[in-house]
């Protein structure tokens, strides 16, 4: 098939997947919304950025459909998308990409000059306008974007920066999106001519071992070269499993940022300088020594701070970092090593500061597992019909699609629709939600789709066990089909914004309410949820929009939403429901077999068997022990407020949780030794 065909195909298929996912009711969004979401999903991939809110608004001379900040709040992104639903795909010209930029950089501007005081406040553009204001003596770059179905000819748009914001303009028109998708990569290489660029090459010592898997290399970069590399490439230079956890950090350190401005010649001797990765090396050598002219697929695995330091103080501090000169090992991995060495590099390197240890390769056997599930396990039959579907899990993007385009006739085609349903494709990010929001972490899944999973991976790798079968599968789809619910009946009281986080919320409270009882099997028996719970939703997503739209001191509510302190809120906010919504509830009682679902934390056997035990153990004993522990000054008074916890939730036929079976344990083994004596 020629090149131009399967551009055509990438395009009509993705305009598909668009119509399918906007029409399919789950999201009750525009087409191009949709499409802005599923174009900007390549983006994150890419690790060209880090995450999109979609946000339409258009207003006379401004427009944009989507915006993003960093997680140092220095950069903002802004996206334009033009969507044009044709096939096969057409031009789109100057004027049009000029008018769209244009548009997008009098948001910049609006949103500085306060234009968020002439909004509704209880609109989510009202929060990113807003938010632009808030940053705007803050912010040192602005990325505009912009999004289409068309191709663009022209290479390239020049932006006038605003004031001390650089501005730069960029294009992901079809055919960017489909050298992306077809290329097999992760992300698009950053390719450097030093010479070109910044008008010299860079010195260096090589350490090659012949014998070695990879090349080494020790050099001194200007600390001017360096801020010019991050200026241009920004978080792309760090390498992705570190930029994910480097939100904690985010802010500039006080302590290189005072070195920088203060004592520049001393830069060298106090700072560690960096590590970085390539995959390809071109040198320029003379008799003075080897010269590094071109680097390809540089990536930073430690020293992202020191690097956007001296970008911010001479961005924003006006400091003066010519002589500043930081020393670099440099390792040049060859392709068929990247996957194993890199990752290493990056986990030692950054031993100073920890970087948790989260696989983010949609090859984790997690992952593998779950889609070996929904490709074998039938849903049950619903609506009076003998038909079954299954839930088709996309592990790796594009897989839906793929998977249909290999049926060869129409007839195969609607086959495999009728199996697999569109509505019931979902991927690593939305098991992730899921999840997240049953686990009642909101506020975390407030912060996007991408940090979301982030955050998801880590607990995943530190809870140790992955416990996949049928019985998680099916828990699974049903919190799936919870959410989805909420979604839709959330959409129907057209609360006017913030849908997505009304319905994180109101899942988490009722998975905090309920204790996790919520009955999973009979969600995914009926795929679909009671009358009862769907009472219980309009009801709770009512008061928690009320909530979350009045912040404390007036705070934007995008932000409020990503608090801890937002979700402690809502969490102890008492809401009265339906008396009847227990009859949907599973029975946790000592004598039944079932338990509440704990998603990725679900106790093994030998876990069950302790919580068994510890829920034998009468409450009066726990309430026994705390009190003789106080009045001896015996336990730590964590052990015997835990003592006290305990009993409160046997008395009342709870279950422990593993965490607090696992301590209470403990403290019947301590308190044994110390004598302690029962009496009933």
């Amino acid at each position: 098939m020629k090149e131009q065909e399967l551009l055509n195909k990438f395009s009509a298929d993705l305009v598909q997947e668009v119509i399918s996912g906007a029409d399919s009711g789950e999201d009750g969004e525009f087409r191009l919304n949709q499409f802005t979401r599923l174009a900007a999903e390549y983006l994150i991939e890419a690790g060209e950025i880090d995450d999109i809110n979609v946000c339409y608004y258009k207003s006379r001379g401004i427009q944009m459909n989507g915006y993003n900040i960093s997680q140092d709040e220095d950069c903002i992104d802004l996206f334009a998308t033009i969507f044009n639903q044709q096939s096969p795909v057409v031009n789109v010209t100057k004027i049009q990409c000029e008018t769209a930029f244009r548009q997008a950089e009098a948001c910049l501007k609006k949103g500085f000059s306060g234009f968020y005081t002439s909004l509704e406040e209880a609109s989510e553009t009202y929060d990113v306008f807003q938010r632009i204001y808030e940053l705007k003596d803050h912010v040192a770059r602005c990325r505009i974007y912009l999004l289409t179905d068309g191709i663009v000819n022209q290479e390239s748009f020049a932006a006038e920066d605003e004031g001390d914001i650089a501005i730069s303009l960029n294009v992901w028109d079809i055919q960017r999106l489909y050298r992306f998708a077809s290329s097999g990569k992760k992300f698009e290489p950053i390719e450097i001519d030093f010479e070109d660029e910044f008008g010299t090459s860079i010195s260096c010592l090589s350490l090659v071992d012949p014998a070695s898997d990879y090349q080494g290399y020790l050099a001194v970069i200007p600390g001017e070269i360096l801020a010019g590399i991050y200026d241009r490439y920004g978080p792309r230079l760090l390498e992705r499993n570190v930029r994910s956890f480097l939100q904690a950090r985010g802010n500039v350190n006080k302590g290189i940022r005072k070195t920088i401005i203060e004592e520049p010649h001393r830069f060298f001797a106090y700072n560690n300088g960096i590590t970085a990765t390539a995959d390809n090396i071109e040198f320029s050598g003379d008799q003075n020594g080897l010269k590094i002219k071109k680097v390809r697929n540089l990536q930073i695995v430690n020293g992202g701070q020191t690097t956007a330091s001296l970008y911010h103080a001479a961005k924003k501090d006006k400091a003066d970092i010519n002589g500043i000169y930081v020393q670099a090992k440099l390792s040049v991995i060859p392709a068929e090593y990247v996957e194993d060495i890199v990752p290493l590099i990056s986990r030692y390197a950054n031993s100073q500061n920890k970087v948790n240890d989260a696989d983010f390769s949609a090859n984790d056997p997690f992952h593998v597992s779950i889609e070996e599930l929904s490709r074998t396990v039938w849903a049950p039959a619903v609506g009076g019909t003998n038909r079954q579907t299954k839930w088709f899990y996309e592990r790796a993007r594009g897989q839906y699609l793929d998977a249909k385009s290999r049926e060869l006739t129409p007839a195969k085609k609607r086959q495999f629709e009728a199996i697999f349903p569109y509505k019931q494709k979902f991927t690593k990010t939305d098991l992730a939600k899921y999840e997240n929001v049953w686990m009642q972490l909101p506020h975390i899944v407030s912060l996007g789709a991408q940090k979301n999973f982030n955050n998801f991976a880590v607990h995943l790798k530190a809870c140790g066990r992955r416990n996949t079968d049928l019985t998680y599968f099916e828990h699974l789809i049903a919190k799936a089909i919870l959410f989805k619910k909420a979604d839709k009946l959330v959409m129907a009281q057209n609360f006017g914004g913030y849908k997505a986080q009304i319905v994180s919320y109101t899942v988490a409270w009722l998975s905090h309410h309920t204790s996790q009882r919520i009955d999973l099997d009979r969600i995914w028996k009926e795929q679909d949820i009671s009358p009862v719970l769907q009472d219980a939703i309009h009801v709770v997503s009512v008061i928690i929009h009320q909530i979350i739209t009045d912040p404390p001191n007036g705070r934007n509510i995008t932000e409020w939403c990503k608090r801890k302190d937002c979700w402690e809120k809502i969490r102890n906010t008492e809401i009265q429901l339906d008396s009847k919504l227990g009859e949907y509830l599973i029975d946790i009682s000592y004598s039944s077999s079932q338990r509440p679902d704990k998603g990725i934390e679900n106790p093994n056997m030998e876990d069950l068997k302790l919580i068994n035990s510890i829920g034998e153990v009468p409450a009066n004993k726990w309430f026994q022990i705390s009190k003789w522990a106080k009045e001896t000054n015996n336990l730590q008074p964590w052990q015997r407020s835990l003592a006290y916890s305990i009993g409160r939730i046997v008395s009342r036929s709870g279950v422990v949780s593993t965490k607090q079976a696992k301590q209470g344990e403990k403290i019947l083994e301590e308190v044994k030794i110390l004598g302690f004596k029962f009496y009933d």
